[in-house]
């Protein structure tokens, strides 16, 4: 695994991702969609790096706003594509208002549909270091990244990557494609450009802790149920617009969003889990619709027999906790902090206490979506490899390993997880506006939810 990329020292404006959304969801929408894809958007007058965005909800326009501001620049946005048009109209005005000389999207070059990722892509220039970032839902994600790399530009792809293991597979195939052809691709699991992060496994594999036996995570957070359906829209809309709560859009929410702490469990430990089994479940008063659990706790096997874990509980009014932490046979570290703030510390022994601190690392100067920006655009300015694609993919099967684990009941083997065939929508590639959704609610209104014993997603 890559553990030496470089980090960059530029300051932030200091705006959070989720405070520019929110301050986004106030401005007006924009103009109406319409028109067709242009190929080339501009001559090459100057070295400005053109982005398209796929996927404008807060994952996308948050992408963008770090491009902008990132090191490596300048770069404009000149195409968006979204399923849904308020959603486009909403990230427009948003960008449109802070970053209105980074933007000359007009209306022409706005898309709507799921073929409009295509036309966004066709408005890029092969060959020029433009990019087509890809920041929509991941059940999509391996045909856009497919696209992409067929049309010779360079590729950011927000997490998660795949939603079951034949996508997986397809992600790291684009990703040996793009290889191939010199293309650049950035996955979002930027976490592995923090500096702190960077400086603390440089000391693991030096020694410090000496040899990893156990790591665990822990994402503790409340998070609410699947919403009802508005009379007018449809089902497969419904599905598609609230991801998390389906597996075939998103990998469910534990995957979805978990997939940061499991890639910390495999960058740590710098090697693949060979087994995965958990446990799972709902409160019994449940009400959720949806078909996520609320509670996982997985445990991971890797190859030397040391282990990871991930503790999750979606639970209001309980104890809450967003960390990991790693033990050697020497003393134990913290790697991350709360929303992925770059918390890291080593103890004088196991003991993870405040009082019991060795050493810490600063403050990180910028955070880790900024770095992992500077270090894509530094690597198309400079063209030095950077390839993610891979690595990221086999991050999202170990993802899926757990996932599974817990849904089905069982004990789950990297191998049998790399070779399985299971999809949960094997048409999403055709999937159009008035396409029949992949599942379907109950006479309640509940939504297939895995029963372990019964389950099968391996």
């Amino acid at each position: 695994m890559n553990t030496k990329t470089k980090s960059p020292t530029v300051q932030s404006n200091g705006v959070s991702r989720r405070e520019f959304f929110a301050r986004g969801g106030k401005l007006a929408t924009g103009a109406a969609l319409a028109g067709a894809a242009i190929p080339w958007v501009h001559a090459a007058e100057d070295n400005t790096i053109r982005l398209a965005l796929i996927g404008c909800g807060g994952r996308g326009s948050g992408a963008a706003r770090d491009a902008f501001l990132a090191t490596g620049g300048p770069v404009k946005l000149v195409a968006m594509a979204d399923l849904f048009q308020a959603r486009l109209d909403k990230s427009h005005a948003a960008l449109s208002t802070e970053y209105a000389d980074r933007m000359d999207v007009p209306p022409d070059r706005r898309f709507v549909g799921f073929d409009s990722f295509k036309r966004a892509i066709d408005c890029l220039r092969p060959g020029t270091g433009d990019i087509a970032m890809l920041c929509g839902y991941a059940g999509f994600r391996p045909a856009q990244l497919e696209y992409a790399v067929a049309k010779g530009v360079n590729v950011f792809m927000e997490k998660s990557f795949a939603v079951d293991p034949p996508a997986a597979r397809r992600v790291i195939a684009a990703g040996d494609a793009a290889e191939k052809k010199g293309l650049k691709i950035a996955a979002g699991l930027m976490c592995r450009h923090s500096q702190n992060r960077q400086e603390l496994i440089k000391r693991i594999r030096d020694g410090e802790l000496g040899d990893i036996q156990l790591i665990r995570a822990y994402r503790m957070e409340p998070s609410g149920p699947l919403g009802p359906r508005k009379p007018d829209e449809t089902e497969l809309s419904y599905q598609i617009r609230n991801f998390t709560k389906f597996l075939w859009v998103s990998g469910g929410l534990w995957a979805e969003m978990d997939i940061h702490q499991i890639d910390e469990i495999c960058w740590l430990k710098d090697m693949w889990p060979i087994t995965a089994h958990g446990i799972g479940g709902r409160v019994a008063t449940s009400t959720d619709r949806s078909q996520n659990l609320d509670s996982f706790s997985v445990e991971w096997t890797f190859p030397d027999g040391a282990k990871g874990y991930d503790v999750v509980r979606y639970i209001p009014k309980c104890h809450n906790e967003f960390a990991t932490f790693v033990h050697g046979t020497k003393c134990a570290a913290q790697f991350s902090g709360n929303v992925h703030v770059g918390t890291v510390q080593i103890y004088k022994d196991q003991r993870c206490t405040p009082d019991n601190i060795a050493w810490r690392a600063e403050k990180e100067k910028i955070s880790p979506w900024q770095a992992e920006w500077n270090a894509l655009l530094g690597a198309i300015r400079e063209n030095r490899p950077h390839n993610e694609a891979k690595r990221a993919a086999l991050s999202n099967l170990a993802d899926m390993m757990g996932r599974a684990a817990v849904h089905m009941g069982r004990i789950v083997t990297w191998d049998e997880a790399m070779a399985s065939n299971f999809q949960f929508c094997p048409n999403i590639d055709q999937l159009r506006e008035d396409s029949p959704p992949p599942i379907q609610a109950d006479a309640e209104g509940r939504y297939p939810v895995p029963i372990p014993g019964q389950w099968t997603e391996i």
